[in-house]
């Protein structure tokens, strides 16, 4: 179906509960809460996602993209434990696992376009302008929602001083 093999259904099926996840998240946080119970599932499946991708992947971008996610969710979840970051901390936190949403997202809403309805997708050319728009679209997301993440921990300053774990 969809033309996916079983290594595709386990990165996708592994890599899935990382999406509802992440609308919890920003929505309950406003951010992804790693040291949260749904944060530490989120590390889980897009671990799962990143990885598998070197299995299932036939495009260079690909590689790219899993890399770049996984130094992401590493920095994301590990600056916590660096306490010469200091306050930074929060940030390079709070950005890093933004990014890591967006890295998750742009494949998924390609993929899907290209995949979805079966036999008929609604994308065929990775230059469509409906694969473009949606991911114009993204892209603004991430922008307009980390400028607001920012602006929202520079309000909260001291009250959300951020404590090394190690």
């Amino acid at each position: 179906m969809f033309g996916i093999t079983p290594l595709g259904w386990l990165h996708t099926i592994g890599s899935l509960p990382a999406i509802p996840l992440a609308i919890y998240l920003f929505a309950r946080y406003g951010r992804i809460a790693p040291r949260s119970a749904p944060g530490m599932v989120y590390f889980i499946s897009m671990l799962i996602g990143a990885t598998t991708v070197f299995l299932v992947a036939h495009q260079p971008v690909s590689y790219g993209i899993a890399i770049a996610t996984i130094l992401l969710l590493v920095t994301g979840y590990g600056i916590a434990h660096i306490a010469s970051v200091g306050r930074a901390a929060i940030y390079i936190e709070t950005i890093s696992l933004s990014l890591t949403a967006f890295l998750l997202m742009v494949p998924t809403v390609t993929e899907t376009l290209r995949r979805v309805p079966d036999g008929h997708p609604f994308v065929t050319d990775l230059k469509s302008p409906l694969l473009l728009g949606f991911q114009g679209s993204l892209l603004v997301i991430l922008v307009i929602g980390v400028t607001a993440q920012i602006i929202f921990l520079r309000k909260k300053g001291r009250s959300i001083e951020f404590k090394p774990q190690g």
